[in-house]
């Protein structure tokens, strides 16, 4: 068995494995190294797909029960098994990261179960999962080792009563009361889906709007809905103190400009305050790799690090922390390896809440188009006068289009809506290839579709939408 490779790839998320297969097709010889007994990284495991998995089914069991009616289904003895709707989750982990093995068989990588550290730059020492050691030698490294939970000072998560996204995956029972800290992507997908099954969820969020980052009408949209649907925000809120007993969990938190503390009393504390890059232990002060202030990995345009051989992707350097923006980064930078171009638009990645209704963005939001100068126009089409929309019942939210007020170029598109998630894609698309908003205006769109609202909010840039 050789250790001479042409590329090794320490991580196996969907940056670390989809470089292994890009580099493999492009004829290299492939190693990688992670240190999961399955491939697919936090994504696979526990992230995106269980996550989904749960939101799909939780959403389901609450139509059942609550949507079902209106549309003349009369459902009665609705119940959940929890255990059946867990035991659906981790089937689909199984099968999709038992697929990457397949892949990785198919294209002759060799994958190595431990956990991988530079002595040398051309020189990777793997502690092996089942004992000893192995060192790889190789003309290329490419450091996907994705990220981390990230946690609050004085908060202890032991996967029981405080748990992270991980253990919020595999609550034995419903909490009573989910208390939720942080209100990002992760926190309202996963308390989504236990308000669904059955928990009282409150969130505790430091920024005065849900979803940090996100353009601000979207965000106030957002949270009312979220109120709507029964979740208690405390918004402009930080945490002082999580203390557990044998009963539950307290939770105590005040106003960020200071006011009176409150105290809540609740079963199961979910910890969603971010992650951060998964960069320590893999002895790149050793070869002298260069970091940022947030412990990320500096690279150039092409994922070059500053020591020659050694690249990075995805989560542990600069960006949003997306599996598809891994997996892209990871394609191009096997290809730029291989002597080709390789190259990603990090202006143009579309995010996505997966929610009830979703929420996804792509480009600037209005926020940022103004403190950076440029005079935009905006075009907004409500669902609410979208056939589709109404004839499904699912007419919260909007499509929202941000255009060059000069060249009328698309510079953002954010939406609120059922079928969001899917939708951006166009906007992504239209946006990649330079389109303007008369564009996607003049584009036939079919008849009934909620990408119509897409169209609608294109005309509205110039101020002739056809249904309001």
């Amino acid at each position: 068995m050789s250790d001479d490779f042409d590329l090794v790839v320490i991580g196996a998320g969907p940056g670390g494995y989809v470089a292994a297969i890009r580099g493999a097709q492009l004829g290299l010889k492939v190693a990688c190294i992670d240190k999961r007994d399955t491939l697919g990284g936090t994504c696979l495991n526990v992230g995106c797909m269980p996550s989904k998995a749960l939101l799909h089914a939780s959403h389901l069991f609450e139509e059942a029960n609550h949507e079902f009616e209106k549309f003349g289904i009369k459902a009665t003895g609705v119940k959940l098994d929890l255990a059946a709707m867990l035991a659906h989750k981790d089937n689909t982990v199984t099968g999709l990261t038992g697929g990457i093995a397949f892949l990785f068989k198919k294209h002759k990588i060799e994958w190595l179960k431990g956990t991988g550290r530079f002595t040398a730059k051309n020189k990777i020492e793997v502690a092996l999962n089942d004992g000893g050691t192995r060192t790889l030698t190789a003309k290329n490294t490419i450091i996907a080792t994705g990220s981390d939970v990230a946690n609050l000072p004085g908060i202890e998560i032991d996967e029981k009563q405080i748990v992270s996204s991980t253990g919020a995956l595999s609550l034995p029972k419903v909490p009573k009361h989910l208390v939720v800290i942080g209100g990002g992507v992760i926190g309202l997908e996963l308390g989504s889906v236990w308000r669904r099954l059955g928990a009282e969820v409150t969130v505790v969020e430091f920024m005065d709007e849900v979803l940090p980052g996100m353009d601000g009408e979207v965000r106030k949209q957002f949270g009312r809905i979220l109120k709507k649907q029964g979740m208690t925000l405390n918004l402009s809120s930080k945490v002082t103190e999580v203390k557990k007993s044998k009963s539950g969990v307290k939770v105590t938190f005040e106003p960020v400009k200071g006011g009176d503390a409150q105290t809540i009393d609740c079963d199961v504390v979910l910890v969603a305050v971010g992650r951060r890059p998964y960069t320590h232990g893999l002895g790149l002060e050793t070869v002298g790799v260069a970091m940022d202030d947030r412990s990320r990995v500096k690279t150039g345009h092409d994922f070059s690090t500053n020591v020659p051989g050694i690249w990075a992707i995805g989560d542990v350097i600069a960006g949003p922390m997306l599996a598809h923006k891994a997996e892209d980064e990871g394609v191009a930078c096997a290809e730029n390896i291989a002597g080709l171009h390789g190259v990603v638009n990090h202006d143009i990645i579309p995010g996505v809440v997966y929610t009830s209704p979703e929420v996804a963005s792509v480009g600037k939001t209005e926020e940022e188009l103004k403190a950076a100068g440029v005079a935009y126009n905006v075009g907004k089409f409500p669902f609410l006068a979208n056939s589709r929309a109404k004839a499904n019942g699912q007419t919260e939210g909007f499509v929202k289009i941000l255009a060059d007020k000069t060249t009328d170029r698309v510079l953002g598109v954010h939406i609120i809506g059922a079928d969001a998630g899917n939708m951006i894609a166009q906007a992504a698309t239209a946006m990649e290839f330079g389109a303007s908003a008369e564009d996607i205006a003049l584009t036939c769109h079919a008849h009934p579709t909620e990408t119509e609202a897409m169209k609608e909010a294109a005309l509205a840039v110039h101020g002739r939408p056809i249904h309001i």
